[in-house]
Parts: structure tokens; sequence; C-alpha cells
């Protein structure tokens, strides 16, 4: 009676406790790096099948392989300064894995005054990578822009595609974001995205004039989209994130460049 009783002390029922968990924290750990580098691999994947999507370069079915190989031969990455619009020669890799530092360190971004963010980002990267997609001649043909800003629950990351001449959209998509299933979650409806085809970012002094309506557009207006129905908020958000992105602080400086021909050496 009394080996059962030291057996089943409190003491020995907290080891074993203690031991399984070690060994179960072991076994996570070990398969949490186990699993990163596929993880990062998925990840980037599902990178390269947005910007092709966008690009119109994606179609059903395609394999891992195949978009890889349609991406190295048609998309090639380029870092732009924001605040010239420059394309820089710098490799757009090692930013990647910087760019969630470089919106903490106050050397590589700024902060943003409420003034200024109306996408609600509060800090913004010097640098931006973008995507330049080329014809099989290898003559750029359209750009692809990252941008993001904040909707009724979450922050909402979209890639858009814009025509060389810097203002005509050729396509977007949503990618990531947390909005409600059937109102704001919308935003990745198909027949919403292709409405904004043919609109125009900027207005002819290269200011953002895109606009997302309350309601329907007026038919013909090369600004304006259709708002989502039952997301204001959604759809503000929306409007806000090109406000800010295709402006002074965003990629504004770099569209200039762009209608003034910077692409022709691409």
């Amino acid at each position: 009676m009394a080996d059962i009783k030291n057996n089943d002390s409190t003491g020995k029922t907290l080891l074993v406790v203690l031991v399984l968990c070690l060994v179960c924290s072991i076994v996570v750990a070990g398969s949490a790096v186990g699993l990163k580098p596929l993880q990062q691999e998925q990840r980037a994947l599902d990178k390269q099948r947005n910007i092709l999507a966008v690009a119109g370069l994606m179609q059903d079915g395609m394999s891992a392989d195949e978009v890889a190989k349609i991406f190295a031969e048609r998309i090639s990455s380029r870092l732009v300064d924001l605040k010239t619009g420059e394309l820089l020669d710098s490799d757009p890799a090692k930013f990647n894995q910087a760019q969630a530092q470089a919106l903490k360190d106050p050397q590589m971004s700024i902060v943003l005054e409420a003034s200024q963010d109306p996408a609600g980002i509060k800090r913004r990267s010097n640098l931006a990578e973008i995507y330049l997609v080329r014809d099989e001649q290898k003559r750029v043909q359209e750009l692809v822009l990252p941008i993001y800003g904040n909707g009724l629950w979450s922050m909402m990351y979209a890639f858009v595609a814009l025509e060389t001449d810097g203002r005509t959209v050729k396509g977007i998509t949503y990618y990531d974001q947390g909005e409600t299933p059937g109102l704001g979650g919308e935003i990745e409806n198909p027949n919403w995205r292709a409405q904004f085809i043919g609109k125009k970012v900027l207005d002819d002094d290269g200011l953002p004039a895109l606009k997302v309506m309350k309601g329907a557009a007026r038919p013909g207006d090369e600004f304006a989209v259709d708002g989502l129905s039952g997301a204001t908020l959604t759809s503000n958000g929306v409007q806000h994130s090109f406000d800010f992105w295709m402006g002074e602080l965003g990629f504004g400086p770099f569209l200039k460049n762009v209608r003034e021909g910077a692409l022709n050496n691409g």
C-alpha cells in the first residue's frame, strides 16, 4: 500500500506532467522549425500566383512549377524609392527579408500624421517592391503595385495592375483581408473587381482620382466604381487605400516618372 501511495503522490504526478509538457514542447518546436521552409515556400508561391492573376497571366490548373516558370519569364521585381519615385538597383529579396524591421526603423520608414494617413497604416517604408510585367519580347507592358489600408475589421492587402501610362487599371486583386463574408468580403468577388478594369486612378494633373461610390457609379465615368452594398466602411477603406497609395506619399512620384517615360529603360 505504501508503494502505491508513493506512486500516486502529488510530486510524481507533477513530474509526469512536466515531462509530458517538455516532450510536447520539443515536438511542437521541432515541427515549427522543420515546416518553416515549406511555409515560406508556400507564401512565395501564393504571392506569385496573385501577381500573375492580377497581370492576367494566371490560368486554371497551373502547377507550382508552371507558376514559378512564368513568373521568372514575365515578371521583374524592382525596388522604388517612394520619396523620389526612382527605380533602384538594390536586391528586392534583401528588402523582403528586412521589410518588417523597416517599418520599425526611423531610418527606413516615416511616421504618418493623421492628416497624411487616410489608409490608417501609421508608418510607411521608404522603399516599396513593385513588379514589371513583360511581354514575350521582354518589353514592359504593365506594372503591378502593392497597396494596403484599413477596412472595417482588418488591414486589406491588394495588388493593382496598371497600364504603362501609369493611370489606367488593368486589374486588381485583394489577397489578404478579414472583412465580413458576404458584405465587405465581397472585395474578393471577381465581378466587383472586374469593374475597375479601364478606370483611371489619376486625373490629368496626376492627382488621385478613383472614386468608390456609395451605390452605383454613373455609367461612363472613367474615374468611378460601384461601392459594396451594405459595406460602406469597407468601401471607404478601399477608397482611402487608393487615395494614399496613388498620392504623393505613396506611388505618386513613381507614377509621375512612369508618365514621363521611366519605364522605357526598365
